[in-house]
């Protein structure tokens, strides 16, 4: 496959699941400010910033209304649902004779609501929920349309590597939260993880059933553990051989060793300081995504955000 071919896949997947991730966490976020008046919104719209990767916080006074047009509404935002689905777009053109004609116009349809002001005209909560069903018919057309080549490897690649990141951001705001008082139940929510929680521990909710279910849960496909596994599964069928001892593969020898680390360390020391523990997590992603750049995408650079994103 083509460097270029192949680089497009995997931001598509990216920047698909980047949208539909910072869609989840505005929910909880914003849900949260406003339900509970004992919450300090300047503070919570700062910590936010800061899980979200933005160093250079805006000045004067930070509110709902600027974090939702820095981080969904502005196409010139960096860190913005906009932009990211803009970037998925122009992925998806170069492209274009490699994907399905209805997953094209699935994502370029997407992507036109911003243009045309649909998309700024939707107003929170419905704007989050938008967001998440045009990410759920992007990937779904990918799964029913796609063979399973190299392509797909690597469309599936970048999603797996991004929904690990996104999900340890939203374990991380939650974090923060939780120290006014907050319940997890927003960040099952926003997971689509809370039927399957209360199934799998019995109708019990506690802080650190929640960490360990969306860290560490081997069958929920949203968990930080299931999405690093089929990213290293990813990386091995994109391999021609597999070498004899170790790996030669720098991207999966990082993306393995942090879910080894968080598989067979004490969940009592992961959640003693859960935000740098999901900081280690992210740039441990930034670093694996600088190694697939360098090993399969020639004469190309990777793809930086603010922070330690990537």
């Amino acid at each position: 496959m083509l460097s270029r071919i192949a680089e497009s896949m995997f931001w598509i997947g990216r920047y698909v699941e980047r949208a539909e991730d910072t869609a989840r966490i505005l929910d909880v976020q914003t849900q949260l400010i406003l339900e509970d008046a004992t919450i300090d919104e300047e503070a919570t719209c700062r910590e936010l910033l800061s899980v979200m990767g933005v160093e250079d916080e805006p000045e004067g006074r930070v509110d709902v209304a600027l974090i939702l047009d820095l981080l969904a509404y502005d196409p010139a935002s960096t860190v913005s649902i906009a932009s990211a689905l803009g970037a998925a777009r122009e992925s998806a053109r170069r492209a274009r004779e490699t994907l399905s004609t209805t997953m094209w116009e699935a994502i370029n349809t997407t992507y036109r609501a911003i243009p045309s002001g649909q998309f700024h005209a939707l107003r929170a909560p419905h704007v989050f929920q938008w967001v998440r069903e045009r990410a759920a018919l992007v990937n779904g057309t990918a799964d029913a349309t796609m063979t399973r080549d190299e392509g797909w490897h690597f469309l599936m690649l970048g999603r797996c590597v991004e929904r690990a990141d996104m999900t340890s951001r939203l374990v991380a705001s939650a974090s923060i939260a939780s120290a006014s008082g907050a319940p997890w139940t927003g960040t099952l929510r926003a997971c689509g993880a809370y039927e399957a929680f209360l199934r799998t521990y019995r109708g019990l909710e506690t802080e650190r059933g929640a960490a360990e279910f969306l860290l560490l849960d081997r069958w929920f496909p949203r968990s930080v553990v299931f999405s690093l596994n089929r990213a290293e599964q990813c990386l091995d069928n994109l391999e021609a051989a597999g070498s004899r001892a170790g790996f030669e593969n720098e991207a999966q020898r990082l993306l393995g060793r942090m879910r080894a680390e968080l598989e067979y360390r004490s969940l009592s020391d992961v959640m003693a300081d859960l935000p740098a523990e999901m900081e280690r997590l992210q740039r441990a992603c930034a670093l694996a995504t600088e190694a697939v750049t360098r090993r399969y995408f020639a004469g190309a650079e990777a793809l930086t955000w603010q922070g330690v994103r990537a």
